[in-house]
């Protein structure tokens, strides 16, 4: 915990120096497929510090994680035999175990598997290179992949250029609620529309 702390304090400071966007588009793109502090930690920092740029800032997130889930994809499809055992080793959150888990969940949700990945807590890294490995269909993965990274990080620079700083507080106590909340939202949204349709 006290190396992930670490990590994290040293991410925020990339906020303070004039390489905060490539660092941003950088945390996000190694993020989907090893890195463990989502990019939002910066976005969060980069947005309060300046409130104007906070879409822009949401853009360079979301390109940097798609182009990284595509990495990740590419690493699970074409890599994973060599890379595997690293991973597994060295990587936080990756098992065999959990590995059989997701070819369970992409045989049964496909697409909302990669979705709901992409918008809550859930590491998005163990999708995209699940994605490859179990060869989901990549146009599928990279549409899941975009819609639901963009969400994220305009949602919530949206919520910080509106309200600033109580925000960073309240979504720094409550993020995984949000979240999960928000899930359940879109997915009754699509359940019903496509109920009645």
């Amino acid at each position: 915990m006290k190396f992930l702390r670490r990590l994290y304090d040293w991410v925020l400071r990339w906020a303070d120096t004039p390489y905060g966007l490539p660092a941003l588009f950088l945390l996000a793109f190694a993020e989907s497929s090893f890195f463990p502090i989502p990019p939002d930690v910066l976005l969060l920092a980069l947005t309060l510090g300046k409130p104007s740029g906070a879409f822009r800032f949401a853009t360079i997130a979301s390109a940097g994680s798609v182009l990284g889930g595509a990495v990740g994809y590419a690493i699970g499809w074409g890599f994973w035999d060599v890379l595997g055992a690293f991973f597994y080793q060295y990587v936080p959150m990756f098992s065999a175990e959990g590995f059989v888990r997701v070819q369970e969940l992409f045989s049964q949700y496909n697409f909302w598997v990669v979705f709901t990945a992409g918008f809550t807590p859930i590491p998005y890294k163990i999708i995209t290179i699940g994605a490859g490995v179990f060869q989901i269909n990549f146009g599928m993965f990279m549409l899941a992949s975009l819609l639901s990274r963009s969400l994220r990080f305009f949602l919530l620079a949206l919520l910080v250029f509106l309200w600033g700083q109580p925000v960073r507080r309240f979504v720094e106590t409550y993020f995984n609620y949000l979240t999960f909340a928000l899930m359940i939202l879109c997915i009754g949204g699509f359940l019903l529309v496509s109920h009645f349709t």
